[in-house]
């Protein structure tokens, strides 16, 4: 099964498509009021369907301007989440594999090593980097499938205007120095 299939399925997922997870309420983009309240996203992969809530990146690898900032900028989003479960794995072993507690128990033991990990981090005598760099403009992770069926759903419309809205913000008012000049 996909991942996308995978999250469908899931109490989690569930949840997300439902609106019942108890995401923040939409908010105002710095410096960018007049675009609006703004939903707050997961990032996602093409594995997974666009949603408003669910982030994916324009299909395809020939993009110029703010498509490819908009992919540069997911893709920048997802190697954060990737190095961070990265870091999380290498200095506990229960995230190297299946959790061996009850789903009930998960939460707790998942906020336990963040805890730990935030302890150890301010304890520590050794330095650390409090972010990652930004990977290469060539190194960008891009989806390669094509968005299917969005005129039958006004769900997928949203998901569209949502993702418009951030690809604008993202070259204009919410640019940073990092991300690619085009």
């Amino acid at each position: 099964m996909s991942d996308g299939g995978v999250l469908a399925k899931s109490t989690f997922g569930q949840a997300l498509l439902d609106g019942r997870l108890g995401l923040p309420e939409d908010a105002l983009l710095p410096g960018a009021e007049h675009l609006g309240p703004q939903p707050h996203f997961f990032v996602a992969d093409e594995a997974f369907p666009l949603r408003h809530n669910l982030m994916q990146p324009f299909p395809g690898s020939n993009h110029s301007g703010r498509c490819r900032v908009f992919n540069f900028r997911l893709s920048h989003a997802r190697l954060i989440v990737e190095n961070t479960f990265g870091i999380l794995t290498s200095q506990w072993h229960m995230y190297r594999g299946v959790i061996g507690v009850s789903p009930a128990n998960v939460d707790v033991c998942a906020k336990a090593t963040l805890v730990q990990h935030n302890f150890l981090r301010r304890t520590s005598k050794t330095p650390t980097r409090a972010t990652t760099p930004p990977p290469a403009a060539d190194s960008v992770v891009v989806g390669l499938r094509e968005v299917n069926g969005v005129g039958r759903n006004n769900s997928a419309w949203e998901a569209i205007r949502v993702r418009e809205t951030y690809t604008s913000y993202f070259s204009t008012e919410g640019a940073v120095g990092w991300q690619p000049r085009v």
